[in-house]
């Protein structure tokens, strides 16, 4: 433009120079060529102070007009704050001169291009468009309608664009897409869809109006004109602008046509271009476009996103997300989708739909409890449902599966018609609930649940368990008489004889008749059992049976088939070998055959160290050595007992064993010595007057009587007349202890001891003082007296009190100073429940202090000790399980708790079922933890802490893989169906944290 100016002067000035050639010496032109030799080498500075100074020479004509025009110029390109004024003043003052149009355009295009289109619009309004020519006059209008447009002032830019599009020039392209733009903002739809389609001719719109005209067509509803247009563009490989709303537009429009196949091609165009999202809406129709073609892992990546809210579009995605999951058998993720759906209200149909379905996927996912919820929901909700029935006959299938027997007791007990099905679930349903209070020890109601189980007696093999486990329970209250009762009831309903319920009766029985002392009836018993299992692969009990078969002839005094019946235990390796071997030598010793007696308690001796029989054993043998009057092989035989096992019961029989072979060795100094330790060490023991007597004679075979008095002082001390009222205050204490009168009890054994500080009864009465207080809660005073019991001789109350020691101080979690106390017990326990109660304390201890390997040897001990006190193998395997995994031994780990949850539906076996699926999720294997949850909770559903921290697990599964609609789904679940309160807490924190992010 500057360009312009200068030669439209240049000619002018050129004429009167050469008119007047003779005044160029004049200083007025003089100074003009110099400024305008400025002006021409951008030197604006210079060029405006110089056409100042020639108006200040009172020019000519010309020369005015030449300076006034280049001094504005000069200004403006210097960006003068008078430069806009320079330039408005020329034209206004010289309106008829021939430059005032292009000065107008100038000014115009000096601010349009630097983007200041007030002051743009300004310049151009000074412009008369008349003499301008069409291409000038279409530049004009276009860039005044651009400049309202960049104002936003599009009413007042669309004039402007329609003039510049009708003069054809070449800047109307540009018009027609701004017009057709504007017209589309405007909801002119076919305008816009006229201007656009006359800009796309330009090479320089054909691709970037195709996005806009998609958006046109779509508005129209011309989807056949959309897609004939797009497709071609889409396929031609143009790079267009937007192209992947291109995509959006033709699966918008393909999806209102249901072409689901072209619509889901083009819904996913558009999100793998990463150019931008869809919203809800669209994100719904991408999700059902994939349904309809039946590709239902693509369906649920969009219906999951679209599902996330609580309208109606969250309610038609969370049904079609369900029904997707179901055709992917991905039952828990189906049911969690459903649920959502059949919250929500604003389908009903829907809703009553989803909530039947949501009931059908727990079901077959094995959720039985949580599917029978559901349709118990279902009947409630819907009475005259059109899925009544279905959810009826769902109902009697799940109720037999349930894990919440007495909802499901409850739940049949209100239907008035049953129908065979129902009579059976019943019966299934009072007998699971049945075990289940047998298992907490709950005898009674068990007794009374397994009563409503023959209340409909559909299943007869169901009858046969229900009257077995009958004399199960009796048996474990110690009712001898109706377990025979129950059992013998069993065998009345004529039983197969091969029957397991029939076999595991001759058990039942056998042990009732063997504690009822009737021995021929037990032995009866225990030999049908053991002659059915002898060959079988599962021999349950055979080894026990066999035992007390050899019991039940021993104390028949029949000899020779107990000598068989233990022999034949030894020949099969049983369980109880140890305790055969000893049996074996009594019954020999009874038969006169000692040495064969000897030989069996030397194997017992040599080769079972650790057994219960250990001590009996070397009894037994110094026993017979003496019958035999091998006095010195009985010498030695007792003596491996007193020192070997100094706190052993036999200790004092030992000793006057010892006595009576060294008496006959005629070694009267030793024999004395045995005496005199049985009267000062166990004055209360039953032997202690024989010891008195022996050593009376003792002494006097030595010319010793005279020290016998001071004997026979102490012993009368120790052990007064049954009348007297030391004895008398001692048996009155012990019985308030044995009644568990403890507050009574600590008020008698203290004033016993205070008034008999010395009596030869110190010792139990210190140990019952001590349990007293401990069964009182005063755990403090307990600890005290067992403690004095730590200076005493050995004795079974001293290591009872040890073992005491090491329980309180493994319950305050002093688990280092409980294990010396619990391996002296667990070392010197005479039967299998000291030796499991102390073995189970160990196994805590050396785990809380971290000697892992320990604590293994002792979780592996107490399993062969299964059964002897209540969950010591499940507590057993859990402890394990922590330990190898401490140990880094992850797969041992992994298989002990699959061991435990799949054997022991406990509070263990939940705890081992989160940590087996904590176990995978750390190894980020989110699958097989889902799984783990998913295949084995349901039987764990009573044990609220732990199943719900299963399932906050599973949403933590959850939000790391994405699926933070299930995540959301199952924590919202949580928060309404948990019952503790420490879970939900859990939950609603971790579902604040969802919706936050």
């Amino acid at each position: 433009m500057k360009t312009y100016l200068v030669l439209f002067f240049s000619c002018l000035t050129a004429a009167n120079v050469l008119a007047q050639s003779t005044l160029y010496q004049t200083s007025t032109q003089r100074t003009l060529d110099n400024s305008l030799l400025l002006f021409e080498k951008d030197l604006f500075a210079g060029s405006l102070y110089d056409h100042t100074k020639v108006l200040d020479l009172n020019p000519n004509y010309d020369q005015e007009y030449t300076s006034e025009l280049h001094r504005a110029i000069s200004a403006l390109e210097l960006e003068s704050p008078d430069g806009s004024g320079l330039m408005k003043s020329y034209i206004l003052d010289n309106p008829n001169h021939p430059s005032v149009a292009t000065a107008g355009l100038y000014l115009g295009d000096h601010f349009f291009y630097k983007r200041n289109y007030p002051e743009a619009l300004e310049g151009y309004k000074l412009v008369n468009p008349n003499g301008l020519g069409n291409e000038e006059k279409a530049d004009l209008f276009f860039k005044q309608g651009y400049a309202h447009f960049m104002r936003e002032e599009t009413d007042q830019a669309a004039p402007f664009f329609d003039q510049a599009k009708a003069l054809n020039a070449q800047i109307s392209p540009d018009a027609y897409y701004y017009s057709g733009y504007i017209a589309m903002q405007n909801g002119n739809t076919s305008k816009a869809i006229n201007d656009l389609e006359r800009a796309s001719v330009s090479p320089q719109y054909r691709t970037k109006t195709p996005y806009l005209l998609s958006a046109l067509y779509y508005q129209e509803g011309s989807y056949d004109q959309l897609i004939s247009y797009a497709e071609p563009m889409i396929s031609s490989g143009t790079n267009l602008d937007r192209k992947e709303v291109i995509h959006l537009y033709l699966a918008e429009a393909y999806y209102e046509k249901e072409d689901f196949a072209k619509a889901a091609e083009n819904y996913d165009a558009f999100i793998n271009s990463r150019k931008g999202e869809l919203s809800r809406e669209e994100v719904y129709k991408g999700g059902m476009a994939q349904f309809q073609i039946e590709n239902y892992q693509r369906a649920s990546d969009y219906l999951k996103v679209s599902a996330n809210g609580d309208d109606e579009i969250a309610q038609a995605s969370s049904y079609y997300l369900g029904q997707s999951y179901v055709k992917l058998e991905n039952y828990q993720f189906a049911s969690t989708s459903f649920s959502a759906a059949s919250k929500l209200d604003f389908n009903q149909e829907m809703k009553e739909e989803s909530l039947i379905n949501y009931a059908k996927v727990n079901l077959q996912n094995g959720s039985f409890q949580l599917g029978i919820t559901a349709l118990d929901d279902y009947l409630n909700n819907y009475p005259n449902g059109i899925y009544r029935q279905q959810a009826e006959d769902l109902l009697s299938q799940a109720l037999m599966n349930t894990s919440d027997y007495l909802r499901a007791l409850e739940q049949m007990e209100r239907i008035t018609n049953k129908s065979e099905r129902i009579k059976e679930a019943y019966q299934k349903v009072a007998f699971y609930q049945a075990m289940n209070y047998y298992r907490d020890k709950k005898y009674n109601p068990a007794l009374a649940y397994l009563e409503k189980s023959q209340t409909y007696p559909v299943d007869s093999e169901l009858m046969l368990a229900a009257k077995f486990w009958e004399g199960e329970v009796h048996s474990a209250k110690g009712d001898l008489a109706s377990a025979t009762s129950s059992y013998e009831a069993l065998t009345r309903l004529r039983p197969a004889s091969s029957g397991p319920y029939l076999i595991k009766t001759h058990y039942g029985l056998g042990y009732t008749y063997f504690n009822s002392q009737q021995y021929p009836r037990a032995e009866e018993q225990f030999k049908l059992y053991t002659e059915k299992l002898r060959g079988a692969e599962d021999k349950q009990y055979y080894d026990d049976a066999l035992l007390r078969l050899g019991d039940c002839y021993y104390v028949q005094k029949r000899f020779s088939e107990a000598e068989a019946t233990f022999l034949r235990a030894i020949n099969e390796s049983n369980a109880g070998i140890d305790y055969a071997y000893f049996r074996l030598a009594v019954v020999q010793n009874f038969q006169s055959k000692n040495a064969d007696a000897l030989y069996q308690l030397d194997r017992l001796i040599s080769g079972y160290p650790n057994s219960l029989y250990y001590e009996d054993a070397l009894y037994q043998k110094a026993q017979v050595h003496l019958e035999e009057t091998n006095y010195q092989q009985a010498v030695d035989a007792f003596t491996s007992l007193i020192r070997g096992r100094p706190s052993s019961p036999f200790v004092p029989y030992a000793l006057e064993g010892r006595a009576v072979a060294n008496f006959s060795l005629q070694n009267y100094d030793q024999t004395a010595v045995d005496y005199q330790r049985i009267l000062s060490d166990y004055p209360n023991s039953e032997n202690s007057e024989t010891a008195l007597k022996g050593l009376q004679e003792t002494l006097a075979l030595q010319g010793r009587s005279s020290e016998f008095g001071n004997y026979l002082e102490d012993y009368k001390t120790s052990n007064p007349a049954s009348g007297s009222l030391q004895a008398l205050e001692f048996e009155a204490a012990k019985a308030l202890y044995f009644d568990k009168n403890y507050s009574k009890a600590i008020t008698a054994l203290e004033n016993y001891l205070g008034s008999y500080p010395n009596s030869a009864q110190k010792v139990d009465a210190i140990y019952f003082l001590g349990d007293s207080y401990f069964e009182a809660d005063q755990v403090e005073k307990a600890l005290e007296n067992f403690r004095k019991l730590e200076s005493e001789q050995a004795s079974p109350r001293r290591l009872r009190a040890m073992q005491r020691i090491g329980s309180i101080e493994l319950s305050r979690e002093n688990y280092q100073e409980a294990i010396p106390y619990l391996e002296m017990a667990a070392a010197n326990s005479r039967n299998k429940i000291e030796e499991a109660e102390a073995v189970q304390g160990l196994m805590i201890a050396y785990f809380e202090t971290q000697n892992f390997g320990k604590a293994i040897q002792s979780s592996d001990q107490l399993l062969t000790l299964d059964g002897i006190l209540p969950e010591t193998t499940p507590n057993a395997l859990l402890t394990k399980a922590k330990a190898q995994k401490a140990m880094g031994r992850s797969d041992q780990s992994v298989d002990t708790l699959m061991e435990l949850v799949n054997e022991y539906k406990t509070v263990q076996g939940a705890e081992g079922l989160y940590l087996l699926a904590l176990n995978f999720r750390e190894a980020q294997n989110y699958a097989q933890s889902n799984e783990t949850i998913f295949d084995f909770s349901g039987p764990f559903v009573d044990f609220d802490y732990w199943y719900g921290r299963m399932f906050l697990l599973l949403a933590d599964n959850y939000v790391d893989t994405g699926e933070d609609f299930q995540a959301k789904a199952t924590l919202e679940s949580i928060v309404e169906k948990s019952i503790n309160e420490e879970v939900k807490a859990m939950a609603e924190a971790k579902l604040q944290n969802l919706q936050g992010s």
